[in-house]
């Protein structure tokens, strides 16, 4: 019995059925695919099979120690067993569900996010192919999608479309990208890529194997005898009925990103910013904890900073404050961070610094170069339309000074900010925060920008600003698990037939992020372990 039907809870049932368990799956919505389906779909997988197969070495005690550099001391969720488990069975998921027919292709030039630390290595990221959602004949109509056009633009290729107008490979990339959308939808396909592809697939091996699911229900209780889950209490079509599980009850519902009560209990800040679909309500961690189970890192969550549109759309930040001739100030007008690094660092930082100097909204300032060279979300380069500005969304001035004043700072703050940014960038080495220095800043850069591809000055009118939000991809803190997936009890112990993976678990990671795929690769290696234990 299976609860969630994002990457966890697919992964979870396409290994139980292989398995021979009879299965099912349940999502409490009419869309499948949770917060995963409008992902990235990347998987961090150390010492993954593709590495070896492009002869890259990578290994597990290089992973290890990279691993214990930037998750600290191990304990409860983070503990030694639980990181080993995870990393020995990464590489089995992808070829068990490579023997399933699951296709998958590696991000080869994606860095590990501290890539300078010991054990560090490019390559460690994977996301599934390019997938003709036809395939999935009718449920392709109750997969979870984004509004509006979806390219067939894998995770791999971003690093190169945001470079479309300046690099000619960039616009080779791009053209590839638009032309296998074209090709595909010409042929009667629907191309599904990144996290579409990723559950699309899943699904696809889910149904063929005979894994039943059941849309707009919902997990209401767990039914608990002499100690043991035995199966669920589900509300489906207006009625109660209980599920009776043989094997054992598999918690993937997601995080609280959208339970108020709760984050108001445990979070820094409300739901105003997250990301997470409007279902991540806490089901399945609720559930566990009236069963007795532990909980830990509540207070975490993959934090990142984010847009919020003016229709209320959320979208993470992830390349264009890293791109030349852009910075984030506070509400006073300063640099706090270095912009390049990872959005979970960029994120905390945020919420971190606002505890003392008001951050919240941080902005991200830009001068007219940088908006004409890049794309702004889903803004191509050069493209702002005017209703943008006049709903305050994006702030447009002619002076920096009259920046300021349209973002209520002084002007004379954000100048002195600007004029030393800009000395930074013809030197090409930023004295505060080190912006460009890593591997992982480079990824997303302008490599035509000399002498440091993420630094240009900003110096060319109109200039822009737009507000930074610290939001999140989804809660990373629930309950507590062991090396199998198993919910453990307040006293330490394993609650029978009970599992959990994803967000509705504290995270193995604790509260860092090692590479692309952090989140997603945790959740299907333990739901893939948890299915694995049951059959045993």
């Amino acid at each position: 019995m299976v609860a969630g039907s994002g990457g966890a809870g697919l992964t979870a049932a396409v290994t139980a059925a292989a398995r021979g368990l009879r299965t099912l799956l349940v999502e409490k919505t009419g869309l499948w695919g949770g917060t995963t389906a409008l992902s990235g779909g990347v998987l961090w997988i150390p010492a993954n099979p593709l590495m070896s197969r492009d002869g890259v070495p990578d290994s597990l005690d290089e992973a290890l120690r990279y691993l214990a550099q930037i998750a600290g001391e191990p304990t409860g969720a983070t503990s030694e067993g639980r990181r080993r488990a995870y990393l020995d069975a990464g590489p089995h998921l992808v070829e068990f569900l490579a023997s399933r027919g699951f296709r998958w292709t590696r991000i080869p030039q994606y860095p590990d996010y501290y890539p300078e630390l010991e054990g560090a290595r490019r390559g460690r990221s994977l996301e599934g192919e390019l997938f003709d959602g036809k395939r999935l004949g009718p449920w392709l109509k109750s997969l979870r999608r984004r509004k509006g056009p979806e390219p067939a633009a894998q995770s791999k290729d971003f690093d190169q479309l945001v470079l479309a107008l300046r690099t000619l490979r960039g616009l080779i990339r791009t053209s590839r990208v638009f032309g296998r959308t074209w090709i595909w939808e010409a042929l009667g396909r629907a191309p599904l890529s990144a996290g579409l592809s990723l559950v699309g697939q899943l699904m696809n091996v889910a149904i063929r194997d005979g894994v039943t699911v059941w849309l707009d229900t919902a997990l209401r209780d767990l039914v608990v005898e002499e100690g043991r889950v035995a199966g669920v209490v589900l509300e489906r079509g207006g009625k109660q009925i209980t599920i009776r599980a043989r094997r054992g009850v598999v918690l993937t519902t997601g995080g609280f990103a959208r339970a108020r009560d709760l984050r108001r209990r445990y979070q820094p800040v409300g739901d105003e910013w997250t990301s997470a679909i409007r279902s991540d309500t806490g089901d399945g961690l609720l559930a566990g904890l009236e069963a007795g189970a532990a909980a830990a890192l509540m207070e975490n969550a993959w934090w990142g900073p984010s847009f919020v549109s003016p229709d209320g759309v959320r979208a993470f930040s992830v390349w264009e404050r890293s791109m030349p001739g852009s910075i984030l100030v506070d509400t006073a007008g300063r640099r706090f961070v270095n912009e390049s690094a990872s959005y979970l660092d960029v994120g905390r930082t945020i919420l971190e610094r606002n505890q003392t100097v008001p951050t919240i909204p941080a902005w991200m300032v830009m001068d007219d170069r940088n908006r004409r060279h890049y794309p702004l979300m889903s803004l191509p380069p050069g493209r702002t339309p005017e209703a943008m500005v006049r709903s305050g969304f994006l702030v447009r001035a002619g002076s920096v000074e009259q920046l300021a004043d349209a973002m209520a700072m002084d002007p004379a703050v954000l100048r002195e900010t600007v004029d030393r940014f800009n000395g930074f960038a013809r030197r090409g080495v930023d004295e505060d925060f080190g912006r460009g220095r890593s591997a992982y800043d480079r990824y997303y850069s302008d490599p035509r920008m000399k002498p440091n591809p993420n630094l240009a000055p900003i110096q060319r009118p109109p200039f822009w600003a737009i507000r930074i939000f610290p939001g999140d991809l989804g809660t990373n803190g629930g309950l507590l698990t062991d090396e199998r997936a198993r919910v453990l009890d307040l006293g330490g112990e394993p609650i029978k037939g009970l599992y959990a993976a994803g967000n509705t678990t504290a995270t193995v990671m604790g509260r860092t992020y090692p590479g692309a795929g952090g989140t997603i690769g945790p959740a299907m290696v333990f739901a893939y372990l948890a299915a694995e234990d049951m059959t045993r």
